[in-house]
């Protein structure tokens, strides 16, 4: 399991406004990318539509998808492209891994969000930045990585809300609303991806002590390791395997263990009245607020300090077995990024460490200005104003699918 939830009080990590800093990183930044993410070209389309915003005055958030850890610093160079400076929300624990990494991203604007509970100090910096105007602001509203770059998760209300009371405190001031900006991230590979995550596959084979299934397509090899280590999971938490569609059988893994810890730690009720079954991102973010603050503090034995910790895990990994989208491979036509996504998936969840093939080319798009009201609709299901930011980042991806497809395979291609 990564290391994103920590056994120690959270203490809100404020940023620190230096240009010099984000002028002398972005200098770094082209290498570091290449060298760290494999991320060496990139495609700005859109940066006059955050210009404008920004020149008319408006407070400004960013809201990206977010299928890589690449991300952040694939808007900053998009940033620099438009000639501006960000803050950031970024999750506790990437201040956590290292003073001088922590030092770097709060001169770069990134401030603290405390994702295991409400945190009520973030909400208030991120209000008071887009009150003030003096820089755009990027959230990442689907709360977690995806690790695919064609599909939006379900994206998060907390975004909403800051961008609404922002707007209602700008307006009291006279000065013009918040806008938030989707800006669709995605990622490409033009070389031989078969070749490229060879050596990956052959490695999962032989940890089960098979021999290399060359007889098989790569798309059977992989859909072969993915039942493989669902079967494994399955074991670990249903104490035995079950039969059928590989992805129905994933949603009932998923279902069943969040039920068991809903029901384990309270909280099945308050599942029931916020009826989210397909938003695990929020299930989880749930359960993990009711069992961290009393390990915390150090409140519990040992032996329930073990099993809270069992829990925490089990939540870590049906998150990123949510992460397998249906229908993503076929077989027929795989975009080639995909391929290098779904290994990489399978590598950082089942090995438990970070895998970067390349070179990648990154696109990303900013998308048209959505005015944030200073009130929120009543009598609706959800966030009308985060689903519209939803079904524009999910549209801009459908397109640069096509394109994609279109050059790969011909232009009678389709997106899925």
């Amino acid at each position: 399991m990564q290391e994103i939830v920590l056994e120690e009080p959270y203490e809100f990590v404020p940023p620190v406004e230096s240009s010099f800093w984000c002028w002398l990183v972005r200098l770094r930044l082209p290498g570091y990318l290449r060298k760290t993410f494999c991320v060496e070209s990139f495609e700005f389309r859109g940066i006059e539509k955050l210009k404008q915003s920004i020149a008319s005055g408006h407070g400004v958030i960013l809201a990206a998808n977010h299928s890589r850890l690449a991300d952040p610093m694939a808007v900053g160079m998009l940033a620099a492209e438009a000639g501006c400076e960000l803050f950031a929300m970024a999750s506790w624990h990437l201040f956590k891994e290292g003073w001088w990494q922590r030092f770097l991203i709060r001169r770069m604007g990134a401030f603290s969000v405390y994702r295991e509970g409400n945190d009520r100090q973030s909400v208030t910096q991120a209000i008071e930045v887009l009150e003030q105007g003096r820089r755009p602001l990027l959230i990442f509203p689907e709360g977690a990585v995806s690790r695919h770059c064609d599909l939006v998760m379900e994206l998060m209300d907390g975004p909403g809300f800051i961008a609404r009371q922002a707007s209602k405190r700008r307006a009291k001031a006279g000065r013009p609303p918040v806008v938030i900006h989707p800006v669709t991230i995605r990622y490409s590979y033009d070389g031989d991806a078969e070749q490229l995550i060879r050596a990956d596959v052959e490695a999962f084979e032989k940890s089960f002590s098979w021999q290399p299934q060359t007889q098989l397509t790569l798309h059977q090899r992989l859909r072969k390791i993915g039942v493989a280590l669902l079967t494994l999971k399955e074991v670990e938490y249903l104490g035995s395997a079950t039969e059928g569609d590989p992805h129905e059988r994933a949603q009932g893994l998923i279902s069943k263990k969040l039920d068991q810890l809903e029901k384990k730690w309270g909280l099945a009720d308050e599942a029931a009245e916020n009826s989210e079954p397909n938003n695990i991102v929020a299930r989880v973010k749930r359960i993990r607020t009711k069992i961290l603050p009393d390990l915390v503090a150090k409140k519990v034995s040992s032996a329930e300090r073990q099993d809270r910790w069992h829990d925490l895990a089990a939540c870590y990994y049906l998150q990123q077995i949510a992460h397998y989208p249906r229908g993503y491979l076929t077989g027929t036509n795989d975009l080639p990024e995909r391929v290098i996504e779904t290994v990489e998936r399978m590598i950082e969840d089942y090995q438990d460490r970070a895998s970067y093939h390349g070179p990648l080319h990154c696109t990303l798009v900013v998308g048209d200005a959505i005015e944030a009201p200073d009130t929120r609709e009543r009598g609706v299901e959800g966030d009308p104003l985060m689903r519209r930011v939803a079904a524009d980042l999910q549209s801009t991806l459908d397109a640069l699918v096509d394109e994609r497809r279109a050059k790969l395979f011909g232009s009678s291609a389709t997106s899925d």
